[in-house]
């Protein structure tokens, strides 16, 4: 189908461009694997509230429609064939099991479901199998791109070749006969050779500040508030698989990802802000009188 769409229908412009993996309005199916995986795993415990107290049954069709819109953009990441993206969703969903109490059950079997759909696919089964092969070229190329951000990192150490400069100076460093790029292909990387151990080290803060404090508002939130502790902890389980599904793509340089990941790491502070639900105050459990979470006052104060 793809070949006669792009052969035989120009007037479908962009869509019918590399209609082989799924890419949906960007240019580019790394972009839309790198969006789709973010947007799952945030959502994911706020429907799986939504299916255990019973709101979605209650509401009929119209409480079931967004679980399967969910279902149905998991196909679609499925459909990007971009193996960091799995990965990072898989590490995420990890993640997940590990900071949700109930509905454990039906991660795993959501999960499950988008595998055996993965298994029974021949093309994207090929696709998944060839993680683990180390004969598969883009494989091989990745480790050449990864060996030359290496070199451009031992040469410029602690600030490295500058914003944008990994294209200018690729060939330099790499290896002979390997393509010009303009990234490497994975994120820690490309900030170690534009920006050293100086910008890796302040990235590497800008993350750990983010798992440390997100962590204090959960904690700090009531089993009660069922809704934030879903919110807080889909925002933790999408940013652990960002990180991730940077180790093989330079995600952090996608604006359209990167900015989705931005939001995705406001939700624990906002959360933390609102007042508290009806029903119970959040109590600040931080450690130091008179704060809640992350410095800020008791919402009980607010409200």
């Amino acid at each position: 189908l793809c070949p006669w769409l792009e052969a035989g229908a120009p007037w479908l412009g962009r869509l019918a461009r590399k209609c082989h993996r799924a890419h949906a309005f960007f240019s580019i199916w790394m972009t839309l694997a790198g969006v789709l995986s973010l947007v799952l795993l945030a959502t994911l415990p706020r429907h799986l509230l939504g299916n255990l107290d019973g709101a979605a049954h209650r509401r009929g069709w119209r409480g079931r429609w967004p679980a399967a819109g969910w279902l149905l953009a998991g196909v679609g990441l499925a459909l990007t064939y971009v193996r960091g993206a799995w990965l990072g969703f898989l590490v995420g969903v990890a993640v997940l099991l590990g900071l949700v109490r109930r509905g454990r059950w039906l991660v795993v079997g959501a999960v499950a479901a988008l595998a055996l759909g993965v298994a029974l696919t021949p093309p994207l089964r090929q696709r998944a199998e060839s993680i683990v092969d180390p004969s598969d070229p883009t494989a091989r190329e990745r480790w050449t791109m990864w060996r030359a951000a290496l070199a451009m990192a031992r040469a410029h150490p602690l600030t490295g070749v500058g914003p944008g400069g990994v294209s200018r100076v690729y060939a330099r460093y790499a290896e002979p006969g390997a393509r010009v790029r303009g990234h490497v292909h994975n994120t820690p990387l490309q900030i170690l050779a534009e920006s050293g151990a100086v910008g890796l080290g302040a990235w590497l803060a800008l993350f750990v500040t983010f798992f440390w404090r997100a962590a204090q508002v959960l904690r700090a939130l009531p089993l009660e508030d069922a809704r934030g502790r879903a919110l807080v902890a889909g925002s933790i389980a999408a940013i652990a698989g960002f990180l991730v599904g940077g180790l093989t793509e330079h995600n952090f340089g996608d604006s359209e990802v990167v900015m989705v990941a931005y939001v995705v790491m406001a939700v624990p502070f906002v959360v933390a802000g609102a007042p508290a639900p009806a029903g119970g105050a959040r109590p600040a459990r931080s450690g130091r009188s008179g704060t809640g979470p992350c410095g800020t006052e008791p919402a009980t104060s607010r409200s």
